[in-house]
C-alpha cells in the first residue's frame, strides 16, 4: 500500500532539509515532490489561486500513488490554495497519510532563512508577507514540529511513524 508523507510550514522552517534526508533514509524509489521545484523551477508561476503547478502536483501525487511505495510532498502549501490537493490526497491515500507541520515562531524561520544558501534571494519583508500562523489542514491530521526538535529527532519521528504502520 502506497504511503505519503506531507511536510508543510512557513518558508525557512526546514521542510526541504527534512524531506531530502527522509528520501535518503527511505532509499531508492521514494519520490520527493517539492512544491518550490514544481512551482518556481518547472512551471515558473506565482503561488496564486488556480496556478498550473497545483494541477501538476495532483498528477505527481497520483503517479507516486501508482508507482512508489512512499512519496514525500513538501512545501509551504497554504491551506487556502492547496485545499483541493489535500482532498485529493485524502481520497487517494486514505489512512496512509503521514502529515507534519513546522509550527515555528517567525523569528526562528527568519534565523533559519539566513543560514540558507539562497538567503539573499529574498529578505525579512517578503518572509513576513508570506507568513501564515498555524495554517493547519482541516481534514488531514498533522503532527506539529517545533524549534526544540533537531533534524535527527524529526527524521527519526517520521521514520518511526512510517515503520510502525508497516
Amino acid at each position: 500500500m502506497s504511503k505519503i508523507i506531507v511536510i508543510r510550514g512557513n518558508s525557512g522552517s526546514g521542510k526541504t532539509t527534512i524531506a531530502k534526508e527522509l528520501q535518503k533514509e527511505l532509499g531508492h524509489g521514494t519520490m520527493l515532490i517539492s512544491q518550490d521545484v514544481i512551482r518556481r523551477e518547472i512551471m515558473y508561476v506565482k503561488d496564486r489561486p488556480n496556478n498550473k503547478a497545483i494541477d501538476l502536483l495532483h498528477n505527481l501525487v497520483a503517479f507516486a500513488h501508482k508507482n512508489c511505495d512512499i512519496a514525500i510532498l513538501e512545501g509551504i502549501l497554504y491551506l487556502e490554495l492547496y485545499r483541493s490537493l489535500f482532498a485529493f490526497i485524502s481520497d487517494m491515500y486514505a489512512n496512509n497519510i503521514y502529515a507534519y507541520y513546522f509550527d515555528l515562531p517567525f523569528e526562528e524561520t527568519l534565523k533559519r532563512h539566513h543560514q540558507k544558501p539562497n538567503s539573499s534571494d529574498f529578505g525579512e519583508a517578503q518572509l513576513q508577507q508570506w507568513w501564515r500562523e498555524k495554517d493547519y489542514m482541516e481534514d488531514i491530521s498533522e503532527k506539529t514540529l517545533d524549534n526544540g526538535m533537531s533534524k535527527e529527532y524529526i527524521v527519526n519521528l517520521i521514520l518511526n511513524d512510517i515503520h510502525s504502520c508497516m
